[in-house]
């Protein structure tokens, strides 16, 4: 017999005893009963202030403190419950309203039972952590009652009953006894009042339920109803059960039924059906693909019904089609709002999984010649037969002016719109929402509810209104909410965990203090910092000094951010959710609180601050004799930007030590590097451009292409060695555990279609069976009359590679571990611990294999290490492309009203259409036949030589790689609310 003791009680016998039966099957087939004991208590307080019984005894923590209560004494009132009411929500109420649960102007003093959060844990594990959270806002007063193990409230299963009919009985119980104990409690109080205490509740036989028990009980949409501001709540409840009502009756299917799981998973073992991930092209949204472990090509999936309700980001199955039906990729521009515009939101009936418009689309597409060339060969194809994981989230975009019924522009009737997402990979998404008219022209946020087999579209629920499309504070705010940036203000908790000296905070001037055991001083050396303009969250210094046997000792000294920042706490569990600080063209959003990030940590001229040093004794070749590590105690005599440090480098005038010394480290630096070009790294490129804006008011002005000086090189050259010498002690101490970088070699097959188009358009070769050979390839891609060129075809390259990843040394061969694009054996980051969690943690390993301190636990488990690495990865990507759709909005700004006749070349060509890169705005935008003219030109494309030729009203011949001039201005894009520069051809 198992015992449950979960708690203890204050007087234990036999009342509050109870057993809970469990079946289950053992290996052998048979059927074990399992009798649990699970101990009740009456001790669990109910939290409400307005209850002096609860807090008598309450039990207390190791502390002897008692919990503070939550639920307030005066909750607010409405005209159904004037003396104030508490919330009880069961589970379907948060599945379907959990963005109302977040409003902070509403719900408010909510009890949480027990039942429901495990309940909800089982369902939806992202939504468990905002419920969760919402306990930790003291504003909310959310508070979670443990109903299971309190002796009243307790309820044990019936014979036949099932568990959802037992789990619903409890939440009635649970607020029949809250009704009737704060009744009790209000006696001893004259001038309080009696609160009501209401369910919340979308299951229509539990409300009738709750009536006949004389129970208050409410539906979602029926208490909100009667709140302020009802139509904009209203709107934020989930949309799939009106839906599905409104459609009672007239259910027509258009899409397959899925497999069910059992079926999926047989497949997948057999390899007849096989598993990945979901991605649709950003040039042609009926075309998406599939990248799965066993195929060198992803498979291609065409069409609605083959994608089956997938959307982009989904893990699906699939399963491949017969040979007849593979085909080529799409040689095709294709839009869904210009194929499928002026469509009713409203309407449904008789409708197709295709539009005659899309239809006619893929049969042209389908005619199509294929050529010779590997673009043109029919590849595999699939169909997606079902979907592991849905990877929705809250979407931006705008509401589609066309589906808005004029007459409802000023009214608050309710009806259907469509909300065209930022993301042109995901499909419009059907919204009932009560202020159409006021929502148009706003960027607005939605979540999808459903996509069921009768809609042709995903059915989704209003969330907020961001703000009028343009303005500078809702398209930043939207493109931190599209790549799920974490930008709320630090909670009190984690301001809580900073020294309480705050900016007085300073190194101990007694070498004799705590602070300095283990450290080294190295306050005397010529340190300085070589950084972009304007950083002030300095992660890195450096020097350089000759030895007296001819070689040279260079150090890189990197903020102690572990020193401020200790495993498990509060911020370092906000840092770890942060993953990485986010930089966009007018702010950044930090990892760290600014304290810290600014000034503590951050390595400032001037100052003695703490640091993690790696030194070692380097040859005049560059050679490495030794390496050592040790937390340190430094004073920086300088923090220049790359361009300063540059001047003084160069200026043969400057004679000091810390300008010798910076030219040591430029000298080496070179040296370092060439050894790296010499074992195959790679020498990628970027477009990389710096917007200026206008000093006051951030407003931008121009935009210009950034500058690589030698310093920047300087830099990166000691920050990759530093890197390389942590990872490799890192792993040598925790050979299991150590959080290193990788970065897999693409498979060839990624390299195909531009080794092909070098071929046919420049007789180039590109050889790609290392790195060592891909980089000598590229050097040989010239074009002596166009010096950009070789710039252009690294561009391209960089896009066939893979990401590179943090990943957990226990889970990889060691072969696995190599960097290729750097030619490393073994890599980490570890010198930007301010703005990166990876490297706070590769700080936290190497501390305890240089035995400074003890290594946390977290840091021992591959488990909770693979979690961590799991959720860097996708914040340093999301990071990544926030940053760069900040410059893009930025750009169009810049550009705003101006018109600009500038060099680009073509780097992409389609059926009906190019792509054109600029130079020197580092952006890139399509051209289509369309735009070339009135009525639009006939084109002829030739597939194999990467050649469109239009005629008729405007004839042009275009092909890859061509030089070419166009006319740059701005538009908004109708699909996206976007302002995007469009280019014309000149």
């Amino acid at each position: 017999m198992t015992s449950l003791k979960r708690s203890y009680a204050a007087d234990p016998n036999a009342s509050n005893l109870a057993s809970k039966v469990y079946v289950r099957s053992t290996k052998s087939g048979k059927v074990q009963k399992i009798v649990g004991e699970l101990y009740l208590r009456q001790d669990i307080p109910c939290s409400s202030k307005l209850c002096s019984q609860c807090l008598s005894i309450a039990p207390a923590d190791y502390k002897n403190e008692v919990q503070r209560f939550v639920l307030s004494e005066t909750p607010a009132g409405t005209k159904r419950f004037p003396n104030g009411h508490y919330l009880v929500p069961d589970t379907n109420a948060f599945l379907n309203g959990m963005d109302l649960f977040e409003v902070e102007t509403a719900f408010h003093d909510v009890i949480v039972l027990q039942t429901v959060l495990e309940e909800v844990k089982n369902r939806s594990l992202p939504l468990y952590h905002r419920v969760v959270s919402l306990t930790k806002n003291e504003d909310k007063r959310f508070y979670v009652f443990f109903n299971e193990f309190r002796l009243e409230t307790y309820v044990p299963r019936r014979h036949g009953e099932t568990i959802n009919d037992r789990n619903d009985r409890a939440v009635r119980h649970a607020v029949n006894w809250y009704g009737e104990h704060l009744a009790q409690a209000v006696k001893t109080r004259r001038s309080a009042r009696c609160p009501s205490v209401v369910m919340i509740s979308d299951d229509r036989d539990n409300l009738k339920k709750a009536e006949l028990d004389g129970i208050s009980g409410l539906s979602l949409s029926n208490y909100v109803s009667g709140l302020d501001d009802a139509n904009r709540l209203l709107d934020m409840i989930s949309g799939t059960r009106e839906e599905r009502d409104r459609k009672a009756g007239k259910v027509e299917l258009i899409y397959p039924e899925y497999f069910s799981l059992s079926k999926m998973i047989t497949g997948i073992k057999a390899e007849t059906l096989h598993q990945g991930i979901f991605n649709v092209s950003p040039y042609n949204y009926l075309e998406g693909s599939v990248q799965v472990p066993a195929f060198d090509r992803a498979l291609l999936v065409l069409g609605r019904e083959n994608s089956n309700r997938a959307v982009s980001g989904d893990v699906v199955v699939v399963e491949i089609l017969p040979k007849d039906q593979w085909k080529a990729p799409s040689s095709k521009i294709l839009e869904e709002e210009s194929v499928n515009k002026n469509e009713n939101a409203d309407t449904e009936e008789g409708e197709a999984v295709f539009t005659e418009r899309e239809r006619r689309a893929l049969q042209e597409e389908v005619r199509k010649t294929h050529g010779q060339s590997k673009e043109g060969r029919p590849q595999p194809t699939a169909r997606v037969v079902g979907v592991i994981k849905r990877n929705w989230r809250q979407y931006v975009g705008h509401i589609d002016k066309d589906s808005v019924k004029s007459s409802a522009k000023q009214s608050r009737t309710q009806q259907t719109v469509f909300l065209i997402p930022m993301d042109k990979r995901i499909p419009k998404i059907r919204v009932r929402t009560r202020q159409a008219g006021e929502l148009l022209g706003k960027r607005v946020l939605v979540t999808i509810d459903s996509w069921d087999r009768e809609s042709r579209y995903p059915v989704g629920h209003f969330v907020r209104s961001l703000g009028e499309l343009e303005t500078k504070g809702a398209e930043t705010e939207a493109l931190l909410l599209e790549y799920d940036v974490q930008y709320r203000p630090f909670p009190k908790t984690v301001l809580d965990c900073l020294p309480a000296e705050g900016h007085d905070w300073k190194v101990p001037a007694s070498l004799d203090d705590p602070g300095w055991i283990g450290r080294r001083d190295l306050r005397d050396l010529l340190v300085c910092s070589i950084d972009p303009p304007g950083c002030v969250d300095i992660d890195d210094a450096l020097h350089a000094r000759p030895l007296p046997n001819g070689n040279f000792e260079v150090g890189v000294h990197i903020a102690d951010v572990s020193h401020f920042v200790k495993p498990n706490n509060a911020m370092d569990k906000e840092a770890s959710t942060r993953g990485t600080t986010v930089y966009l063209v007018d702010k950044r959003i930090d990892m760290l609180p600014m304290l810290l990030g600014t000034d503590l940590c951050s390595l400032k001229p001037y100052v003695e601050r703490y640091a993690f040093s790696v030194i070692w004794e380097v040859t005049a070749d560059g050679d490495i004799v030794k390496s050592e590590f040790t937390k340190s105690v430094i004073r920086s005599r300088e923090a220049f930007a790359y361009e300063q440090a540059q001047a003084r480098i160069d200026d043969k005038s400057q004679r000091d030590d810390l300008t010798l010394g910076m030219r040591t480290l430029l000298m080496l630096s070179k040296k370092l590097k060439q050894k790296r070009m010499d074992a195959g790294a790679l020498n990628l490129a970027s477009p990389e451009v710096r917007v200026q804006a206008e000093s006051e008011t951030s407003d931008p002005v121009d935009v210009q292409t950034k500058q690589m000086l030698d310093t920047n090189s300087l830099v990166e050259e000691f920050m990759l060695l530093a890197n390389i010498s942590v990872a490799g002690k890192n792993y040598e101490a925790f050979p299991q555990t150590a959080l290193l970088r990788r970065h897999a070699a693409p498979p060839k097959t990624n390299f195909e279609e531009l080794a092909n188009q070098l071929k046919v358009k420049r007789g180039m070769e590109l050889r790609t069976e290392s790195s060592k050979a891909l980089a000598d390839s590229l050097d040989t891609c010239v074009d002596p009359s166009e010096p950009f060129f070789n710039t252009l075809v690294r561009i391209m390259a960089t896009r066939c590679m893979m990401s590179a990843e943090y990943f957990c040394s226990g889970t990889q061969a060691y072969p696995e571990f190599r960097h290729y694009g750097l030619a490393s054996e073994i890599y980490t980051h570890f010198t930007s611990p301010i703005r990166r969690y990876a490297d706070l943690e590769a700080h936290r390993q190497l501390a305890a294999a240089i035995e400074y301190e003890q290594l946390d636990q977290s840091l021992l488990s591959k488990g909770k290490l693979e979690a961590v690495c799991k959720n860097i990865n996708v914040r340093h990507r999301n990071a990544q492309m926030a940053g760069r759709a900040s410059i893009e909005y930025y750009v169009g700004q810049a550009l705003k009203g101006r018109v600009i006749d500038e060099e680009g070349f073509v780097m992409k060509v389609f059926s009906n259409g190019f792509v054109v890169f600029v130079p020197r705005f580092g952006v890139e935008s399509l051209v289509r036949l369309r735009d070339l003219g009135t009525p639009e030109p006939e084109g002829s494309f030739d597939n194999e030589n990467y050649v469109l030729t239009a005629s008729g009203s405007r004839d042009a011949k275009v092909e890859l790689f061509q030089k070419v001039m166009v006319r740059i201005s701005d538009e908004q894009e109708e699909s996206t609310g976007k302002r995007k520069i469009r280019l014309q051809l000149l």
